[in-house]
């Protein structure tokens, strides 16, 4: 479905000037790079100031921020169609997904495998700079999303900084508290529009950015997969089963059955292949979908622990406060904040 070639480009003209803090209207701000680049080459000179192209244009409603090291671009789309989306420039993009759920639909980033992931409500991703990022979708909710692109060649991350390395691998959905949350408070000041904030911007940026590199230390969990655990097939099986039943007690010869292991050998390749032990794997997975629904939904937190298996409120509340470091009503007021 790529069709990002023949695209109207009228929404990719360029921003000519960049204010401390403005707010920049996105039909005029997507590609001041695009006129730097030669349409005529391979491609090996890449635009610099390019924003995500969507198609339709019209289907998404745009605002963008820009504080020199990094422009914030926050995305609602308004109507639930087929989307097409699509970036690749001379600066990073880290994409934080509030709201995020498909019917049917692929995301790539170049150098990873391509996802096909219906719900990713409260994700990130990372486009390192010179990568391709494209995707497509129906979705199922009208999405919220916001991108940042990031300039690590702008002076506020010289020495001085402590940022000694620029080099970040790409991240396809995955999640970090810190990030997440120096995110949100950076998307708080689109809305603001003050230049007077720009120092706070600037400081919020430079910890976005050490938070970026420490996660940089922590290997993919495609990496760290060890030798000697589920075949994919099996990994696979395994994983729609505990989806299928996360508000269900799951015992661990259930698993094991599933793919005709003893239970030492499963426990053993599970957590291999994923990095954890089966039942904190079913866990992780409960509180994430807590998460969700504790940001998209209306239901209350005793709603919501019912729903993914917890009889108790105060036994939901302490399992979540374990995984996210607040409990579900200060995450939901946060949020609401």
């Amino acid at each position: 479905m790529e069709k990002m070639s023949e695209l109207n480009l009228a929404a990719s003209a360029s921003t000519r000037s960049e204010h401390s803090g403005a707010c920049e209207d996105p039909t005029r701000a997507s590609a001041e790079g695009t006129g730097d680049s030669d349409s005529g080459s391979s491609g090996a000179h890449l635009p610099h100031r390019a924003i995500v192209e969507i198609s339709p244009p019209d289907i998404a409603d745009r605002r963008l921020a820009s504080w020199g090291a990094i422009q914030a671009d926050t995305v609602k789309i308004i109507r639930r169609e087929a989307i097409e989306y699509s970036f690749q420039a001379e600066r990073h993009l880290l994409i934080a997904y509030e709201r995020a759920e498909r019917h049917d639909g692929e995301t790539l980033i170049e150098g990873l495998p391509t996802s096909t992931l219906r719900e990713f409500n409260c994700k990130l991703s990372f486009v390192p700079a010179g990568r391709r990022f494209y995707g497509w979708e129906t979705p199922r909710v009208l999405t919220r999303v916001t991108y940042f692109y990031i300039d690590l060649q702008n002076r506020l991350f010289d020495q001085g900084s402590g940022i000694t390395s620029r080099t970040i691998s790409p991240r396809l959905f995955f999640f970090d508290q810190a990030i997440w949350d120096t995110v949100l408070k950076l998307k708080a000041e689109v809305a603001s529009c003050d230049p007077s904030n720009r120092p706070y911007v600037e400081a919020l940026s430079l910890v976005l950015m050490h938070e970026l590199f420490r996660l940089e230390r922590t290997p993919p969990r495609a990496a760290r997969l060890l030798r000697g655990g589920l075949p994919v097939r099996q990994q696979k099986r395994v994983v729609e089963f505990i989806e299928d039943h996360l508000a269900e007690e799951i015992s661990l010869a259930t698993l094991a059955g599933l793919v005709d292991l003893s239970l030492y050998h499963f426990a053993r390749a599970f957590r291999q292949s994923l990095g954890v032990p089966p039942h904190r794997y079913h866990m992780v997975r409960r509180m994430e979908r807590a998460r969700s629904l504790l940001q998209r939904s209306t239901l209350s937190v005793t709603q919501i622990g019912a729903q993914i298996g917890f009889r108790e409120t105060s036994s939901f509340t302490r399992a979540y406060r374990r995984f996210a470091g607040v409990t579900p009503g200060d995450f939901r007021r946060r949020r609401d904040g």
